[in-house]
């Protein structure tokens, strides 16, 4: 059996299954013939590692990456991008070439700098340009010259822009001229197993969130940008519905998001806050809005200091680890459960407690490789924002320090799973995304390997 993986970055499960599926007909098709529900994320619920783990079926700390930026070493300044250079582990696709299987991918995070698979592969949004090699074979970069117009899209140029027409103009773009790559692979290469993650439902949540939503802060009825989500919503699963239609029999369907969204609350200044609870101390406090990086820190008085994002990380200055650390190893335990009571009881600007909770990767994963945060903290569930920037003098905010963000990130994904020749469930049990990789396997008559995590729902 074929395999066919419609990877939608960031679709939220509550606007695909209930708010709009009366609008998504071929989604729709999708679930009432098949098998449907809630898809867990990693921790943290991020595009970097959360792919990695859904098609190695390993968790971040087995991955050794915890985000886009991780530490290199432990001086206090030397990040590395997680390319997919820092992926040891096999994916499904490499699992799948060495069994003969041939293999179509196109724009699946973490795949620049490309590596060879047994069909073809396009690299995804962290590729520099097309001046870049971002094809295997490499020759495919040339015929995708000659089926595209212009020059073919890796990402959007700035999703955090306040200039929403340009962006709305940017994303369907995109879209259009990925499905056109698409539809050009599917009918041209022979493959087995063909899967292709669309970048533009996570882009036109960060940038369109408060328009539709009126649990949002910053939400105005009536704005003109009311209905752009739900519409591209719509052109997707138009385009999910021509792809659908050059199917044949044998080939059973996937569609899953990475995390689902949600409106972003507001934002937490943490280094601000650790700065305020006395873990973080500046040499002088900065003019304006700074990031922590551009600061002055007395690291021989600093205990913690934080990153912004999505969600936090939180490091400890421990002596003997970090080049000037201050905390006693023996104390690390009791320091790194005091600051997770604190992060706990964080309040809003009304003093009601907005639901942290900070976690300690050795206990989320089976393995912590590389170097991990001492904490991974969500702020309220993830509908509070990091800030990490200094400069505030205040612990709440409802700007990003980053550019315009609408959106957090939600920790449940979807799935949507039809196969061809099995009547299906209906709305069915939550999975985890590391279930997804034996899935694919499990159908394509494909030996899972003993180490991955999940397991088949095929």
């Amino acid at each position: 059996m074929k395999v066919f993986v419609i990877g939608l970055d960031c679709a939220e499960p509550t606007l695909v299954f209930d708010r709009w599926r009366q609008h998504l007909p071929n989604l729709s098709r999708l679930m009432e013939g098949g098998s449907y529900g809630q898809l867990t994320s990693t921790v943290p619920a991020i595009t970097v590692p959360a792919w990695a783990s859904m098609l190695s079926s390993r968790d971040p700390g087995q991955l050794g990456f915890y985000g886009f930026r991780n530490r290199a070493d432990h001086t206090y300044e030397n990040m590395t991008i997680a390319t997919s250079k820092v992926i040891k582990v096999d994916r499904v696709w490499d699992v799948l070439s060495r069994a003969g299987r041939q293999v179509a991918v196109a724009g699946v995070p973490q795949t620049y700098p490309v590596t060879p698979v047994n069909g073809y592969l396009i690299s995804s949004f962290l590729t520099p340009s097309t001046r870049s090699q971002y094809t295997h074979p490499p020759q495919l970069k040339q015929e995708i010259a000659s089926v595209v117009e212009g020059e073919y899209m890796f990402d959007v140029p700035q999703f955090r822009t306040e200039d929403k027409g340009f962006l709305l103009d940017q994303i369907y773009a995109m879209a259009d001229q990925h499905h056109q790559v698409i539809k050009h692979l599917m009918a041209s290469k022979p493959w087995d197993f063909f899967m292709h993650v669309d970048m533009g439902v996570d882009r036109i949540h960060h940038g369109f969130w408060k328009f539709f939503d009126a649990r949002h802060p910053k939400h105005e009825p009536g704005n003109p940008y009311e209905h752009a989500i739900r519409d591209y919503y719509i052109h997707i699963d138009r385009q999910i519905g021509e792809r659908l239609e050059m199917l044949d029999d044998d080939t059973a369907v996937l569609v899953v998001s990475d995390h689902g969204g949600q409106p972003m609350m507001g934002g937490i200044c943490f280094n601000e806050w650790l700065k305020q609870e006395g873990y973080l101390v500046l040499d002088y406090q900065p003019e304006g809005i700074v990031p922590l990086e551009k600061c002055e820190v007395d690291w021989t008085r600093t205990i913690a200091w934080g990153s912004g994002g999505y969600y936090a990380r939180l490091f400890l200055n421990v002596k003997g680890r970090e080049p000037d650390g201050v905390v006693d190893p023996a104390d690390y335990e009791r320091v790194r459960d005091e600051l997770a009571e604190r992060i706990a009881a964080i309040t809003d600007l009304d003093g009601n407690n907005i639901g942290s909770i900070a976690y300690k990767p050795e206990e989320l994963y089976q393995a912590v490789n590389n170097i991990a945060p001492d904490l991974i903290v969500y702020f309220g569930d993830l509908n509070w924002r990091s800030v990490g920037s200094l400069g505030f003098d205040r612990v709440i905010t409802f700007e990003n320090d980053t550019g315009p963000d609408d959106a957090n990130h939600a920790q449940q994904g979807l799935y949507i799973y039809y196969h061809p020749h099995r009547s299906g469930q209906g709305l069915a049990p939550r999975r985890h995304l590391m279930d997804v990789a034996p899935t694919i396997l499990d159908l394509m008559g494909v030996k899972v390997p003993g180490d991955m995590r999940g397991a088949s729902f095929a």
